[in-house]
């Protein structure tokens, strides 16, 4: 199906695992005019599985103008790489602008042979961009990770002044960029419990994060840090700052997700395109029931294409 080119940005919609609330939830929020007529859309997945939802066939009808890529079911396992594949391949063609991610199921897509990780980690490797962040935006609270999907014991190990630099880095512009911040204000969390007590609980505040923010400090002049994790997600909801980095990604997920999970965006910073997706899983338990709370992806999609505008097409 062609892709049109309007005034408006494209924006595909990759539908992740089609036995969890990926398809219901995309099918929700296309059914909202006001969603739809913030861009045109492109479902890459089975259009088999999406006539499932039949209290939403009319979104795929052809009437609402929004398209489908059929590609098929396939191994349910595997194909929702092949949608992503699919997707990246009408983006590094210039055909879309952006890309929001249904769900996907890690585990079983690993078991199945293909070595995935996660969304970031893929499209990072598929499209050789060498720096990327992991940013969560949620209500009144914007945070970017510096580790992403490893073990906790490993956090401390993989920990580097590189990497907070670069997250820093993207976060910052990203920021100035695409919410028009002028001097963003950037905390920057603390590994340890009370930022590690000047070396007591751990040396990692003194030896990695602290350099780096000092290293930082010559381009970015609003930054503080190392700052305990619990004091300094409440400046952030108080608006003390305009995002956090923290250094590993629970420390991240658990407050934004308390203050609001169903409004809360995952972004990938430093791609060559804008690609957003909800932070919930694929939620087999409630799959099919008619149930899923489509909130995540209504603002996933808000996000996208309110972030396409921004930037130059």
């Amino acid at each position: 199906m062609p892709i049109s080119r309007s005034d408006r940005p494209t924006v595909l919609l990759t539908m992740g695992d089609g036995r969890g609330i990926g398809p219901e939830v995309i099918l929700r929020a296309l059914s909202m005019r006001s969603i739809r007529n913030l861009a045109d859309y492109l479902i890459i997945g089975s259009l088999k599985t999406l006539r499932r939802h039949k209290r939403f066939g009319h979104v795929i009808s052809g009437k609402s103008g929004i398209g489908v890529l059929d590609v098929g079911s396939g191994n349910a396992d595997t194909v929702p790489v092949v949608y992503l594949d699919t997707a990246l391949r009408l983006l590094k063609q210039k055909r879309a602008d952006a890309l929001v991610t249904g769900p996907v199921n890690k585990e079983v897509i690993t078991k199945a042979g293909i070595k995935f990780i996660g969304h970031t980690e893929y499209l990072r490797d598929h499209t050789s961009s060498k720096n990327v962040a992991m940013m969560f935006v949620g209500k009144r609270l914007k945070v970017t990770v510096v580790t992403r999907h490893i073990t906790l014991k490993s956090v401390s190990k993989r920990l580097t002044k590189e990497k907070i630099i670069d997250a820093v880095k993207l976060t910052h512009s990203f920021l100035k960029n695409n919410f028009k911040i002028r001097n963003p204000r950037i905390g920057v969390c603390a590994l340890n419990p009370h930022a590690g007590e000047n070396g007591v609980i751990g040396r990692e505040e003194i030896d990695i994060i602290r350099p780096a923010i000092n290293g930082l400090k010559r381009t970015i002049t609003d930054i503080d840090g190392p700052l305990p994790a619990d004091s300094a997600f409440n400046s952030l909801y108080r608006g003390k700052f305009d995002s956090l980095i923290a250094m590993y990604h629970d420390q991240a997920m658990i407050p934004v997700k308390m203050v609001g999970r169903e409004s809360c965006v995952n972004v990938t910073l430093g791609l060559p395109f804008v690609r957003t997706s909800p932070v919930h899983g694929t939620a087999y338990d409630i799959a099919g029931r008619g149930i899923a709370d489509p909130s995540g992806m209504i603002e996933s999609i808000r996000l996208a294409a309110k972030l396409c505008l921004r930037r130059p097409r």
